[in-house]
């Protein structure tokens, strides 16, 4: 559903120009240019009538200068880094300035500088009245940035609300397995999650255990 109607009776054009979305595996044509990738992006506003114009030029350099990946603009697609490739593929859909991003894992392959890049980006364009959707494993990503986050497990929803209701310890240990400690973010204020790892299986202690047995 899409603004309360089934997406299915919606051209494929007016989809697009409504829902920006970046899957986790994109796949990009053989040889394609960054530039020309990113300006796929304005492909939802070209019409018979309409060819590419000012507005399409401005809105390819702004997604450029968005992600850090403007001076990429002249190289192929395949030739780039898994994080320089994510980077290029959200300046496409950043291109097309939908009102609603969708984004699954859009940190992948990137370091730390510009995992939190990315996010302040989506924050701004939040604040800006976009709708931004994300798909994070990173729990402190989510939890900082987040407004909404709705936690799942096995395909159910097991909780839904603020980061402070969502992210707490006895939750992420049923979630994940994994014994933790949740404080205060010292900058947002917010959950954060520190990790107390987890027992490593003995091999040679279940051997002996099962001989015995």
């Amino acid at each position: 559903m899409l603004d309360g109607k089934a997406i299915a009776e919606f051209p494929a054009k007016e989809v697009a120009r409504r829902l920006g979305l970046l899957p986790q595996s994109a796949i990009a044509p053989d040889g394609i240019t960054v530039a020309d990738l990113v300006s796929r992006g304005r492909y939802p506003h070209q019409g018979f009538l309409r060819q590419w114009s000012e507005e399409d030029e401005a809105a390819v350099q702004e997604a450029l200068a968005a992600t850090g990946t403007r001076e990429l603009s002249a190289r192929r697609v395949d030739e780039l880094s898994g994080g320089q490739r994510q980077r290029v593929w959200v300046a496409m859909v950043l291109a097309q300035q939908t009102d609603l991003l969708l984004l699954d894992e859009p940190t992948t392959f990137l370091d730390i500088a510009h995992q939190v890049e990315l996010m302040e980006l989506f924050a701004h364009l939040n604040r800006r009245g976009r709708t931004v959707v994300a798909v994070l494993h990173d729990l402190n990503h989510a939890a900082r940035y987040a407004d909404h986050i709705i936690a799942m497990r096995d395909g159910e929803i097991v909780a839904s609300g603020t980061p402070e209701q969502v992210v707490t310890s006895e939750r992420v240990e049923r979630i994940y397995g994994l014994p933790n400690v949740v404080i205060a973010d010292p900058v947002s204020g917010g959950p954060l999650v520190v990790p107390l790892g987890m027992p490593i299986p003995d091999p040679e202690a279940r051997e002996g255990s099962e001989a015995t047995a």
